[in-house]
Formats: structure tokens, C-alpha cells, sequence
């Protein structure tokens, strides 16, 4: 039997050949195991590299703006932006033009010199953001590790909690990467089991709930921090309730407990302001700032932490570092991708197509054309329709009744083929057909698409490229879940 992938790459293909004239079966006879120039790219990668993705089977090599293309010439809308990394559009020519000036000069230092970028790129970054100080680093989990050594050491060191005794706080369902300490602060099984022993001192208390924290901080007075996602992006966009950042910061301040929000994949415009955490007002302003992906325009990794003084100062030389973190290139890059941001008022722009997004689902929802939606929710570009799970019950039952039907009919075709694993689910088998029509989502959590175009995205791109396509494509499936 054919790897999964290959098969729903021939699914993808078949589909498109019908509508041209051709039935799936002749196109199979014609060209056997070949179904496209990206099946030979997908076998390698499946041959020869880890099994620890599973991507939607399509084969990209080429972006501009918000779109992207595959190896045999389809053209796509990004409704994902690499989560959010590719909020600047890809390819963005200031960012390529500023990366390409500065590696044809100087890459890489390491940090046993000073290279001309770094001090330049310190002073944007602070300035930019509002804070004192930044630690460079390249991925957004290195980001959020950063910020838990600097947590601890200031704990230790300021707030006087014993030694080895200092304690990070974290939300339920978090989600920040999966080193080993990322996925110690998880409630994920996917993320952690199998891999314990876990690194001690991480608690959770559930998400945008004050209450909860409240007495969590209360209980304990070696708790140095509290980390937390200003709306929890890979959980299924969920949006808190409007005063829990600033109960948040209220409750870190009464109990001089470190608030340290984690924007990787909300900030740099995604919901309509540079930081998610600037919608809660000035006041709700966090001790310390995890920001990656878009911080580069999803050119390459970089990464940053930005807290104060009094937090930074306390790690000194020799206590935490890294080769890459703060090179020159990186630094080129990361100034270009934030003057976009700026030049082009796309944190402006998401807000308007963000609530444009949402209405035009919603309206489709109240007038029940979408009967297989249970909600859309978000912020911003940062959006995500619910899946009913009722319709997916019904669906899954149809399902396997087709699946024994064309079996006892003997039916082989692709068309017909339906895959027996378990996360096989509709938001699945959705996000494949939208890329059969040209737009690239992929679900998580089962049920929940998670919807981010880069925030270039033009009016008539999202309505007619974007909302028409998901609003027909999700009406196609209402005959199935009935």
C-alpha cells in the first residue's frame, strides 16, 4: 500500500484531472506511481527524513506576497503564512534586498566579537518594542527557554526565592515548541508522552481564568513567573475574555511574579497591533516579551527576548548564550522585516480584513448555510473556524459506510479511497480539499481550522480568493454530515 501522503497527493491530482475531462482511473493507468513532480520529492523526504510531520501533500517551491506555488506550476493562496512566521508576505523585497546586501559583507561573528549589526539592531529593537534590553537568539523556543532561565536567575537573585526552589507558571494548553522544557509545561500527551523524565518546577492552572491564578499565586511564594500566549494559537485560536491580560498583570504585580507573554506567532501584526497584548492597554504591559517568526519575515530564524534592567542584568558572562543568536544577517533581517511592518500599516490592515473575515463567516453561520460550523473566532489575521462535532460524528459514520460500499462494489479508484487512521478527521479532509481549489489551511486540535494569511492580504484577495472558496467548499460538505 502506498504511503498515506502519495495517496492524497493522487487524490489532489485525480480531482483536477476530472474536472478536466479525465477520470481518475485513465489518469492512474497513464501514469502509474507518478502523480506529479512532487511524488518523487515526497518519496525522498518520506525515505530519508524523520516522520514527525504530517504535512498537507502539496510541494512547494516559490512565494510572492500571499501567494505560493507548487513544483508542477499551481499557485496558491497562503491561509497559513508558515504560523504566522511569513506575516510581511513572502519573499518581501525589502527583507530579501537587506539579507542579501548584508550576507554578501558578513554572516556570522559568533558572539566572541562585536559585529557592526548588533548594537544598531539592539537600540531598533528596544526602542521599537518599549523595552530596556533584548537577548537575541534564532528560534521561538529558544526565545521562550531564554525567558525561563532569565525568570529563574532574577527569582534567585532579586525576588530571593531558595535556591532551586523557583517555580514558572504556565496556562493550560499552551503551546511554545518541543524542546524538552517546552513540553514539560504541556497538557498535550501528543507533545509529551514518551519523553519524560520532565524539567521540574512547571505548573499549569487553566487558561483565561483569574480566579485560578489568584489562588495559584497565593499558594506559593516561589513562583518567579508566569508565561502565557495573549490568544493560544496552536490550541485553536482562543481568544481569552478582554480583562484577563490586564488581570494577569494585576495579579503578577500584587504578588511580584514576572508576567512574561509569549507573542511568537501573535506578534509583529498578526491580530492588528505590533504586540496582541497592546489591545489590553498600556497598563497591561508584560515584564518580559518572547517574540520570533514574523520578527524575520520568515526569512530565517530569529528570535528575542526584551525585559528590563533590573531582569536582564542579572544573567552575566558565560551563563547563557548561543553561536547564532544576535549574527549579523539576522539582525540586517530583522530591522527590514519591522520597518514593513510600519511602512506598509499591515497591523492596519489585518485588523480590517481580519474583522471582515470573521463577519463575512458569521454571516453565512446566523443565515445557516453553514451548518457543519460551530463558531468562527480570532483576532486580527489570526482566525479559526470550529468544526461542529456532531457533523463530524456524521460524517466519520457516512464515511465508513462509503468506504464498505466500495468495497463491496470493488471499487479501487482514488476518488474512493478513504484513509483508516485515526486523525483522519473532516477539518482534515476540508483543508484537502481547499488545496485542491488553491488555498493552503491545515486544522489543529482534530476540529479547528486555523486561518492566517499574510497580512498583505488585498480586500478582493480575502473575499474572492479566500472566504468565497472556504464559505463553498465548507457548503459541499453539508450533504455529507447529514
Amino acid at each position: 500500500m502506498q504511503p498515506r501522503m502519495f495517496r492524497q497527493a493522487a487524490q489532489l491530482r485525480a480531482r483536477t484531472a476530472i474536472r478536466a475531462g479525465c477520470s481518475s482511473r485513465a489518469m492512474a493507468s497513464q501514469s502509474g506511481e507518478n502523480f506529479g513532480k512532487g511524488a518523487e520529492m515526497m518519496h525522498l523526504e518520506h525515505k530519508h527524513g524523520a516522520h514527525n510531520y504530517h504535512p498537507v501533500p502539496v510541494v512547494l517551491e516559490r512565494g510572492e506576497g500571499v501567494y505560493v506555488w507548487d513544483v508542477d506550476g499551481k499557485r496558491y493562496l497562503d491561509c497559513l503564512s508558515a504560523y504566522s512566521a511569513v506575516n510581511q508576505g513572502h519573499c518581501h523585497p525589502h527583507i530579501i534586498n537587506a539579507m542579501v546586501e548584508q550576507a554578501q559583507k558578513l554572516t556570522l561573528t559568533s558572539r566572541a566579537f562585536h559585529n557592526d549589526k548588533l548594537g544598531e539592531y539592539s537600540r531598533f529593537v528596544t526602542e521599537y518594542f518599549g523595552y530596556d534590553r533584548v537577548l537575541p537568539m534564532n528560534t521561538g523556543v529558544e526565545g521562550g527557554e531564554t525567558a525561563i532561565k532569565l525568570c529563574r536567575k532574577w527569582g534567585y537573585e532579586t525576588k530571593g526565592i531558595a535556591p532551586g526552589l523557583a517555580k514558572v507558571i504556565f496556562a493550560e494548553n499552551n503551546f511554545w515548541g518541543r524542546t524538552l522544557g517546552a513540553i514539560s509545561s504541556s497538557t498535550d500527551p501528543s507533545a509529551y508522552e514518551g519523553f519524560g523524565p520532565f524539567v521540574p518546577g512547571f505548573e499549569t492552572v487553566p487558561f483565561d481564568d483569574l480566579g485560578a491564578l489568584k489562588a495559584k499565586f497565593e499558594a506559593d511564594e516561589n513562583i518567579c513567573a508566569f508565561m502565557v500566549e495573549p490568544i493560544q494559537g496552536e490550541a485553536g485560536v482562543v481568544v481569552p475574555a478582554d480583562d484577563y491580560l490586564q488581570g494577569v498583570r494585576d495579579l503578577c504585580t500584587k504578588h511580584n511574579i514576572l508576567m512574561v507573554v509569549d507573542e511568537v506567532q501573535t506578534g509583529v501584526g498578526r491580530t492588528g497591533a505590533r504586540l496582541c497584548v497592546d489591545h489590553a492597554g498600556p497598563s497591561a504591559k508584560p515584564d518580559m516579551l518572547v517574540l520570533g517568526k514574523a520578527l524575520s519575515g520568515g526569512v530565517m530564524p530569529v528570535s528575542a527576548v526584551l525585559t528590563s534592567d533590573e531582569v536582564m542584568l542579572n544573567i552575566k558572562p558565560g551563563q547563557h548564550g548561543s553561536t547564532y543568536g544576535g549574527n549579523p544577517l539576522g539582525c540586517a533581517v530583522a530591522i527590514a522585516a519591522l520597518e514593513v511592518m510600519d511602512n506598509e500599516k499591515l497591523a492596519d490592515n489585518a485588523t480590517e480584513m481580519g474583522n471582515l473575515f470573521r463577519s463575512r463567516i458569521q454571516e453565512e453561520i446566523d443565515n445557516r448555510e453553514l451548518p457543519i460550523v460551530e463558531l468562527v473566532r480570532g483576532m486580527g489575521l489570526l482566525n479559526a473556524i470550529v468544526i461542529d462535532e456532531g457533523a463530524e460524528q456524521r460524517w466519520k459514520e457516512n464515511r465508513a459506510k462509503a468506504t464498505t460500499a466500495a468495497a463491496a462494489d470493488g471499487d479501487g479508484d482514488d476518488d474512493h479511497h478513504h484513509d483508516d487512521d485515526d486523525d483522519h478527521t473532516l477539518a482534515w479532509d476540508v483543508c484537502l480539499k481547499l488545496a485542491d481549489r488553491g488555498l493552503l489551511a491545515k486544522p489543529t486540535h482534530g476540529n479547528i481550522i486555523r486561518l492566517a494569511p499574510p497580512l498583505c492580504i488585498t480586500r478582493q484577495q480575502l473575499e474572492e480568493e479566500c472566504v468565497s472558496v472556504i464559505v463553498s467548499t465548507l457548503q459541499e460538505y453539508t450533504a455529507q454530515c447529514q
